[in-house]
C-alpha cells in the first residue's frame, strides 16, 4: 500500500510539485505542495519552478497548468477525471450559440476546456468574477459560460444582464432549498455559507456566499462556532484543520464530486514514478488559451 511518505519522497526525487484542489480526498491534500481553489491553483501553476507538475484535480485544471507552463511536464493521475461544467460546454455548440450574439465578449468561468478558453476574451474564477465583471464597461455586451448559476449570481450582484450558457455543476446543482432547510433545522445555531455555483434558491438561504477560498477566510474570521457548508464536502478537511475548535455540517453522498475523488495516493505515486499519464497540448491551443488566462491573472 502506498503511503503519504512514499509520495512525498518520490516527488522530491522527481523535482515535482503536487497541486490539489480542496475537493480531493484528505490524504491527497496532505501530500500536496499547495491546496487551493481554481484561482489559487492557477496562480501557483504560473509561479512554479518544478520540472514536473502533478495536478490532483480534474482535467481542465491540468490543462490550465499546461497552458501556463508549456515547457513543463504535467501529469494527471486519472485522465478520466472530468468536470460536468467543462464537459457540458462543447466548443462547436458554443460557436453556434454565439451566432445569436454578434459583438458580445465571451467571459468564461475557468471550469471549461482549453478549446473553450481559446474562444474567450477573459477567464474568471468564482473568487475574482465579481471584481473582473465590475472592471468592465457597464454597457459591455457579455455572454457568460458555462455556469448559469454563477452567471445569475454575478448578474444579480452587479446589475448586469449577461447572457448565460445553460450549464451547471452536477454537484452544486444537487443542493436544494429543502436540503438546506433540513440542515438548518438540525443545526439552528449554525451559520450557512454557500458557493455561488449553487442555484438561486439555495443562495437565498445563505448567510455568506463565496468561493472556496473566500469561505475558508470567512470561517476563520467569524466568531461563530458552527457552520453549514453548502459546497463539495472535500472542503471540510481544510476547514477543520484550520479551525479545530469549530464544527461543520454538509450534505450527503450526493454532494460529493466523484471525479475529484478519483485522485488517490496510489495513482499519484504511479503517475510520478512512470511520469505518465502526461497531458499534452498543441502549441496553437496553448497560445490561444493563454491570452484570456493571463488577462485574468493581470486583473486579479
Amino acid at each position: 500500500m502506498v503511503t503519504k511518505e512514499d509520495v512525498i519522497a518520490l516527488k522530491k526525487t522527481k523535482n515535482a510539485i503536487i497541486l490539489a484542489h480542496y475537493y480531493t480526498l484528505p490524504e491527497v491534500q496532505e501530500v500536496a505542495d499547495f491546496v487551493g481553489d481554481s484561482l489559487g491553483l492557477s496562480q501557483k501553476a504560473a509561479q512554479t519552478e518544478a520540472d514536473i507538475i502533478l495536478f490532483a484535480g480534474v482535467h481542465f485544471m491540468a490543462e490550465t497548468a499546461k497552458i501556463l507552463n508549456p515547457s513543463k511536464k504535467v501529469l494527471v493521475p486519472d485522465m478520466a477525471a472530468g468536470c460536468s461544467l467543462a464537459d457540458g460546454c462543447d466548443p462547436d455548440e458554443l460557436a453556434e450559440f454565439m451566432k445569436d450574439y454578434p459583438g458580445y465578449k465571451i467571459l468564461a468561468y475557468i471550469n471549461c476546456t482549453a478549446k473553450v478558453k481559446t474562444m474567450a476574451d477573459i477567464i474568471v474564477t468564482s473568487g475574482n468574477a465579481l471584481r473582473i465583471v465590475d472592471s468592465l464597461p457597464k454597457d459591455e455586451k457579455i455572454v457568460f459560460v458555462p455556469d448559469r448559476n454563477l452567471g445569475d449570481y454575478i448578474n444579480r450582484q452587479t446589475g448586469r444582464e449577461m447572457e448565460l450558457w445553460h450549464g451547471d455543476c452536477c454537484v452544486h446543482a444537487r443542493w436544494s432549498a429543502a436540503k438546506v432547510a433540513q440542515l438548518k433545522q438540525a443545526h439552528p445555531e449554525a451559520l450557512t455559507i454557500a458557493h455561488p455555483e449553487c442555484r438561486r434558491e439555495v443562495l437565498e438561504c445563505a448567510d455568506f456566499i463565496g468561493s472556496t477560498a473566500a469561505m475558508l477566510k470567512y470561517v476563520a474570521s467569524s466568531p461563530a462556532p458552527e457552520f453549514i457548508v453548502i459546497t463539495e464536502s472535500g472542503i471540510l478537511h481544510e476547514m477543520q484543520k484550520q479551525n479545530p475548535g469549530k464544527r461543520f455540517f454538509s450534505g450527503d453522498s450526493e454532494c460529493i464530486c466523484r471525479t475529484m475523488k478519483m485522485n488517490n495516493l496510489e495513482n499519484i505515486y504511479q503517475a510520478l514514478r512512470d511520469e505518465k499519464p502526461e497531458l499534452l497540448m498543441d502549441a496553437e491551443t496553448i497560445e490561444a488559451a493563454k491570452r484570456p488566462i493571463l488577462k485574468m491573472l493581470e486583473l486579479s
